[in-house]
């Protein structure tokens, strides 16, 4: 019987599944000669780019394609090598 309840509950709600999907955000940025690029010093973007525990998040969560993500990647590991951004989360 509770199981039925909780279905009924979720199936009121609209939702079925639990999502856990961040709205997709955008870090390319095309060039004047139109080429695709993302920005190693554009802090900001890139922490969003990046979980709390300072991993850099999946395709499926970016959104990205893959060249896309293997630019992100590059760009992320820039910035930590010249110290824009911490190879980790701050310890307690």
């Amino acid at each position: 019987m509770a199981f039925r309840d909780r279905d009924d509950k979720r199936q009121n709600k609209g939702e079925k599944f639990q999502s856990f999907s961040r709205p997709k955000i955008q870090a390319t940025r095309t060039s004047a000669s139109g080429k695709i690029f993302i920005d190693y010093k554009d802090t900001e973007t890139l922490k969003k780019m990046i979980s709390n525990n300072g991993k850099i998040l999946s395709r499926k969560r970016t959104g990205a394609t893959a060249m896309e993500q293997r630019m992100l990647a590059q760009a992320v590991k820039r910035a930590r090598f010249i110290g824009l951004l911490p190879y980790i989360a701050s310890a307690v």
